[in-house]
């Protein structure tokens, strides 16, 4: 497993490929509520989660912010910004409204065979 090297003590790694498939939304979900203002999630996956990314604004909207890092088959790298002084509406980002990705709904569970 690849280490990500970390250069700022605000940024906290989650790597999503090592969480039970079942739990993975609710872990990503627990470590978002768990940060603080200016802290950022820097999210490893071996897929693209859009359903995810839709989900997190859907429930946060402009208070996290979506950065992709890394966008390559097998290696998947976002950051996850806490700005809780945003008062805009998160605009979609561009995956989102790309479709494809793992193709869940709501409830927890993307459903792809990429988990």
């Amino acid at each position: 497993m690849n280490e990500l090297p970390i250069t700022d003590n605000a940024v906290f790694p989650f790597d999503a490929r090592g969480v039970a498939k079942r739990f993975r939304h609710a872990a990503i979900f627990g470590a978002l509520e768990s940060l603080e203002d200016g802290e950022t999630m820097r999210f490893v996956n071996d897929h693209d989660p859009v359903p995810l990314l839709g989900q997190i604004q859907q429930r946060y909207g402009s208070q996290i912010a979506i950065a992709y890092v890394a966008r390559e088959p097998g290696n998947i790298v976002i950051d996850f910004r806490v700005q809780l002084q945003a008062s805009e509406p998160a605009a979609e980002p561009a995956a989102a409204r790309q479709g494809g990705g793992c193709g869940g709904g709501g409830g927890g569970g993307c459903g792809c065979s990429g988990h």
